[in-house]
């Protein structure tokens, strides 16, 4: 089975509901790490304290088939037509360990679909 990853930089308050939206999709689980960033639009500051956003990258290891579904999810539900709510990106996955006791499930699902 070959995999891609999606990652989903996104402020804090939209992660629950991109999760929510991904895993409707077709994801089977996320990775969520507490992050900072930038963007085009500086943070705004007040008395010299920056006050920006806390951000999650929102990481889906998903089957490669399952992947533009679940990145038209993650893109709906992180409304990321709005300036500054966030951005996904998919990298190829070269190899992947510990996903033995979902790699039945993943084949049937194969199969019951494509067979």
């Amino acid at each position: 089975m070959k995999f891609k990853i999606v990652f989903a930089p996104v402020k804090t308050d939209k992660t629950d509901t991109i999760v929510d939206a991904a895993k409707e999709a077709g994801a089977t689980g996320a990775t969520i790490i507490p992050a900072r960033g930038t963007g085009m639009h500086e943070a705004k500051s007040f008395f010299g304290l920056t006050l920006e956003g806390p951000t999650d990258i929102v990481m889906f290891l998903v089957e490669e088939h399952l992947v533009k579904q679940v990145l038209e999810a993650i893109k709906t539900a992180g409304e990321f037509d709005k300036p500054g709510t966030g951005i996904a990106f998919v990298l190829l996955v070269e190899e992947v360990v510990g996903l033995e006791s979902q790699m039945d499930k993943f084949k049937k699902e194969v199969r019951d679909k494509y067979l």
